[in-house]
């Protein structure tokens, strides 16, 4: 018997917990077989992260502690949307926020779902040029370095595992190809 992979039906989802950043249901699911199986799925409101890169080719990143890996890591910075807002305004507010700069140009590089497996995390990846000081305080439970180093730094990091943030791998191996002008699709997605 062949099966349609899109035949998946919901028949039944219960919210089982309501945090202040993801909500976790219990689904049962009807699969393209008739078989029932029981599912668990994270609801997140989306995310994004910005590479700041100045025109020296260097880039401003974040060195926090991140409590679900118990430990301290270095990122690119990021935070999640709030009600309604709009990625790129997250950006700019968030650019702000945990790196105080502003940026003159914010150009959309990629959007993902971080782990689709599990959650529909949403996550837009920027990139910020024309970087100019903004006033902006992380928020009160952020306690933030921001470190500078070159592009080529971040990406040896990355191929030593000095940087293991998803986020952060795929943003600054997007910002080398946006400073050799391989935009990508999202090309001129920005103000």
């Amino acid at each position: 018997m062949e099966y349609e992979v899109s035949d998946h039906e919901v028949i039944a989802s219960q919210q089982v917990f309501d945090g202040n950043v993801v909500k976790l249901f219990l689904d049962d699911v009807r699969l393209p077989d008739g078989r029932t199986v029981r599912w668990e799925s994270v609801k997140h409101p989306g995310a994004v992260g910005m590479v700041p890169l100045r025109d020296d080719g260097s880039v401003l990143m974040v060195r926090q502690y991140r409590h679900a890996v118990r430990g301290v890591l270095l990122e690119i910075p990021a935070g999640k949307l709030d009600q309604g807002e709009e990625p790129i305004e997250c950006a700019r507010r968030e650019l702000a926020e945990e790196v105080g700069m502003k940026a003159a140009e914010t150009v959309l590089l990629s959007e993902f779902y971080n782990s689709p497996g599990y959650s529909n995390e949403r996550f837009f990846i920027y990139v910020c040029t024309g970087l100019s000081e903004a006033p902006g305080a992380p928020d009160p439970d952020e306690f933030l370095d921001v470190v500078t180093l070159p592009l080529e730094d971040g990406l040896a990091m990355i191929a030593d595992g000095r940087i293991r943030d998803a986020k952060s791998i795929i943003g600054l191996t997007l910002a080398r190809a946006f400073r050799r002008g391989d935009t990508g699709p999202f090309s001129g997605s920005g103000a």
